[in-house]
């Protein structure tokens, strides 16, 4: 039983690739990667609300402003010519105690630029509780 240590076969060339070099580096890169991704990832703890849909509690003292798809605005049903007169209707409801709830009702084509002039229009009368009316998502 002898082995051979060199011999006739030394001027073969070895055509198969070493991978485990290529291994090693990739699993260094991956663990590299897995302990620092949670590092830069850096986000602010929020908790966030969950969807509820509460029916409208409808009260006689609680207005209802709707804003069409043409930025005409309503008070309950009367249509109110511009902002400034919408805002001394405001201003009048402001001081009453207990203030009323302004419900807001936006079309759903109407300009976010609408519907926010009431909003800013409710926040310079004085107005505290300010809510949208939508549609809940259908279930199923």
């Amino acid at each position: 039983m002898a082995m051979q240590v060199g011999g006739e076969d030394d001027d073969e060339l070895n055509s198969s690739i070493n991978t485990t070099p290529l291994v090693d580096v990739m699993l260094v890169l991956l663990i590299i990667f897995l302990i620092t991704i949670p590092v830069v990832t850096q986000t602010v703890p929020l908790k966030l609300p969950n969807e509820r849909n509460q029916p409208t509690q409808t009260k006689p003292e609680n207005i209802v402003i709707a804003v069409d798809k043409d930025g005409l605005i309503y008070w309950n049903t009367k249509l109110v010519p511009d902002l400034p007169t919408l805002l001394d209707k405001m201003k009048v409801e402001a001081v009453k105690v207990p203030q009323p709830e302004v419900h807001i009702r936006g079309d759903m084509n109407a300009r976010y630029q609408s519907v926010g002039q009431v909003v800013v229009t409710c926040q310079r009368a004085g107005i505290v509780k300010v809510a949208f009316i939508t549609e809940p998502p259908p279930r199923g």
